[in-house]
């Protein structure tokens, strides 16, 4: 048992004894109750997930445990060896998955339980009809973290427990204005429970006292408040989570805020795949700073002779670009009249470029020749610029892949390549510097479709 405090708030934990080993169909909350009958109103009970997926039938036959991991993984983030880190179904990124194949026999392994949250709430209820009372349930499991070494155990499922103390908008014992402050009291709660169960003592579940606080609702409107313990949140934040029986999928950092949801080299595969070309964008200002970052990756792309063949122009006026479009059109219409184009084929072409015309934002990167070689041998002088041609296009993917990495949409269009002198007139260009395409950027207005796969085989050959 730990006790922690003094004169100010205190808690208490403690393991519990004299649970046997549990199988599938095995009635957790009952077990639980048996072993520990004393729980009161504002307990919160810590079950690790090993039992869990035990008694729900997750012991499954696989011989090989990397094709179990397969299986469960919908994302690598990160492969070192062997190991790798994945985001699972469960959508929580650890380890192998959560694949266990320690404690089980030979050609299993134990899966992660398909939904924790359902998990934490049946134990809960069946605590509540075994033994009447109210408490909270943490599903746990043990995780790594990034930039930290060693293990501990995190929340991955949770019923009747404020996962999350949202203190934003409060002030410290200074005054000074909380903004950014939201602590995730269940994976303490969990960890807590961990220095008591510890990882070989055969002991799975722990109980917290004290800390009624963080315990209620998500049972119905019946399920009451405690003993006067003081259960209720009084954040803002309901018992279950941020609004509504969110249980620990609140815990799970949302990908469009995780700042390292990319990991090793493995996710240079996963940025890639972000890079998709977005036709349509929301009016939100582009931040020049993720551009020029965007740029800073964009120029450390492969060049012959260690030269540096890309410029970026960035149309960052809004009378520029207008100036610059309106240019283009009128040198592509000429073009297509010239062709013999109907004025319905000419209107329907011109309609092309309207997703450089809706962009807030536009970029026009330039090939320079600076540094190539001249042979007098036509047939060398052509594979000389192509050389600087290749190079340059290397330069806008990683532009593209890195504005995906700032969250930015864009499209690629070769509409520039048409009309090299207009565009060098209107932005004021030297004259040798070729415009390749523009680049439309700015926040993509809805998510991209999927896509769709394609076998790689039909683009290798094998000599």
């Amino acid at each position: 048992m730990t006790t922690r405090g003094g004169a100010g708030p205190s808690f208490r934990v403690w393991a519990v004894p004299g649970l046997p080993e549990v199988r599938e169909g095995d009635d957790l909350a009952k077990l639980i109750a048996a072993a520990e009958p004393g729980l009161a109103d504002g307990d919160v009970v810590l079950v690790t997930s090993k039992i869990v997926s035990k008694a729900e039938g997750r012991l499954v036959a696989a011989d090989d445990r990397e094709a179990a991991i397969d299986a469960e993984t919908v994302r690598v983030v990160a492969r070192r060896g062997t190991l790798r880190i994945v985001e699972n179904r469960q959508g929580l990124v650890m380890a192998a998955a959560g694949v266990d194949a320690s404690n089980t026999p030979a050609g299993t392994v134990l899966l992660l339980p398909v939904d924790p949250d359902a998990s934490a709430r049946a134990v809960r209820q069946g605590l509540r009809e075994a033994l009447g009372v109210d408490v909270g349930v943490l599903v746990t499991d043990t995780f790594g973290r990034p930039w930290r070494a060693g293990l501990t155990d995190v929340a991955i499922g949770a019923s009747g427990v404020r996962v999350l103390d949202d203190l934003r908008g409060g002030v410290d014992a200074y005054g000074n204005p909380l903004s950014a402050t939201v602590v995730a009291t269940a994976d303490e709660l969990a960890a807590a429970g961990d220095l008591v169960k510890g990882k070989a003592a055969g002991l799975p579940v722990a109980v917290v006292r004290g800390l009624g606080h963080v315990v209620g609702g998500g049972l119905g409107a019946d399920a009451g408040s405690g003993s006067g313990s003081g259960s209720g949140s009084g954040s803002g934040v309901d018992a279950d989570g941020a609004g509504g029986d969110s249980g620990a999928r609140a815990l799970v950092r949302d990908s469009r805020d995780d700042m390292f949801r990319l990991g090793t080299s493995e996710a240079v595969r996963e940025a890639v795949a972000l890079r998709r070309t977005v036709r349509e964008f929301t009016d939100e200002e582009v931040d020049p700073g993720a551009v020029r970052r965007a740029v800073a990756a964009a120029v450390t792309a492969p060049a012959p002779h260690h030269t540096t063949p890309w410029r970026f122009v960035l149309v960052e006026s809004a009378a520029a670009r207008l100036e610059l479009l309106d240019a283009m059109r009128d040198a592509w219409i000429a073009d297509l009249r010239r062709d013999g184009k109907s004025p319905e084929a000419i209107a329907r072409r011109v309609r092309r470029g309207d997703v450089l015309r809706n962009a807030p934002y536009l970029v026009v990167p330039c090939l320079v020749m600076d540094g190539s070689h001249t042979y007098g041998d036509a047939r060398r002088d052509t594979a000389e610029r192509e050389m600087f041609v290749v190079a340059a296009g290397a330069g806008v993917q990683n532009f593209l892949v890195a504005l995906a990495g700032e969250r930015l949409g864009s499209a690629w269009v070769s509409s520039t390549m048409f009309c090299r002198g207009v565009v060098r007139d209107v932005l004021g260009l030297p004259g040798s510097w070729d415009p390749m395409g523009a680049v439309a950027v700015g926040h993509p207005a809805g998510a991209a479709p999927a896509r769709g796969e394609r076998d790689v085989g039909g683009f290798v050959v094998v000599r």
